[in-house]
């Protein structure tokens, strides 16, 4: 079993945080590419449990996760229900915790890899992705 975590401050206050991060559709922007399809829509949340978020590059499904737990504004939970390439058994959360400065975010997971041997190499993959992913967050809030 496979565990990352990783952990961002963003200087914007924990609600306007949380609906930037939870509206799925918005990620085709956060990833800078792909297209995302939420299919189905969550109750009553669009994009809370029950969601399901399909995200597509150059057209190709890359990886569809559904929601497990939306509890507006700080826990979001998911996990991937097709493709993820070598990663299996992918549950992951992401905590949003208010800060004097701005609000904590915390991205955690834990899967397995189907590539005996590789857990690792793709763990740092899934860290670099998350880290890149919240960065791009930061600076969506910042402007």
């Amino acid at each position: 079993m496979q565990v990352v975590s990783v952990e961002r401050r963003i200087a914007a206050p924990i609600d306007e945080v949380w609906r930037h991060y939870t509206n799925h559709r918005g990620w085709e922007a956060l990833m800078g590419a792909g297209n995302v399809i939420l299919d189905p829509e969550g109750q009553p949340d669009p994009n809370g449990v029950g969601c399901v978020r399909h995200v597509l590059v150059a057209g190709l499904s890359l990886v569809s996760e559904e929601i497990t737990r939306f509890d507006a504004p700080s826990r979001m939970e998911y996990r991937i229900v097709k493709g993820g390439g070598p990663i299996r058994a992918h549950k992951g959360e992401v905590l949003f915790t208010e800060q004097p400065d701005g609000t904590l975010v915390t991205w955690r997971c834990q899967f397995e890899s189907s590539v005996p041997g590789m857990g690792p190499l793709i763990a740092g993959s899934v860290k670099q992705f998350f880290a890149f992913l919240l960065r791009r967050l930061d600076k969506q809030l910042s402007r």
